[in-house]
């Protein structure tokens, strides 16, 4: 790019040096030498030609001076729109890069999601499990209670049929004593 601008540089300093080469003809404040006879008629000629080569040249260098500016500019319009495209491939990329994180952060977020439930429901049917194995205890508890009651009273009905066994025997000792005393006592 750098050499194109020296080509580019160099010509339109040689096109101005021509330019003003060509600018000095031989004429001075704008007066046209006067020939003398058929001398001048030559020279005048040769200047005609001379100017006529000089225009054709400064002609032929101002089409070039006007490629190369369009040559020029068509460069820097090619430059821009590569780096046009360069920059637009630049976003899209930075973009699919961006959509990319983006749906992974959301997978994360719906599988970190779907964890906290399943721990949620584990917990729950843990605590569940925990809420029917303590009923389980209360009601064994219960039932050991009872059948200890039944136990109990089980044991004071023993008790009070003993007593009441005793106290029958009891009483039927005093009977027999009661009765062996009047047997005795009497004649």
């Amino acid at each position: 790019m750098a050499d194109r601008r020296s080509v580019v540089v160099g010509a339109v300093v040689c096109l101005l040096t021509a330019g003003a080469l060509s600018g000095c003809n031989g004429t001075v404040s704008g007066r046209v030498p006067q020939s003398n006879g058929g001398e001048g008629a030559a020279e005048s000629s040769e200047e005609a030609e001379k100017r006529k080569e000089e225009t054709a040249e400064t002609a032929k260098n101002r089409e070039l001076l006007s490629e190369l500016e369009a040559k020029k500019r068509e460069e820097t319009a090619e430059s821009r729109g590569r780096k046009r495209e360069a920059a637009a491939q630049a976003a899209a990329k930075k973009l699919e890069q961006s959509s990319r994180t983006a749906a992974k952060k959301q997978q994360e977020a719906a599988s970190a999601a779907k964890k906290r439930e399943e721990a949620a429901r584990a917990q729950a049917k843990k605590g569940e499990e925990l809420a029917r194995a303590e009923a389980k205890k209360r009601e064994e508890a219960k039932k050991r209670e009872a059948a200890a009651r039944a136990e109990a009273k089980k044991r004071e009905e023993a008790k009070k049929r003993e007593e009441a066994a005793r106290a029958q025997k009891k009483a039927r000792e005093e009977a027999a004593r009661k009765q062996t005393t009047t047997l005795t006592v009497s004649p």
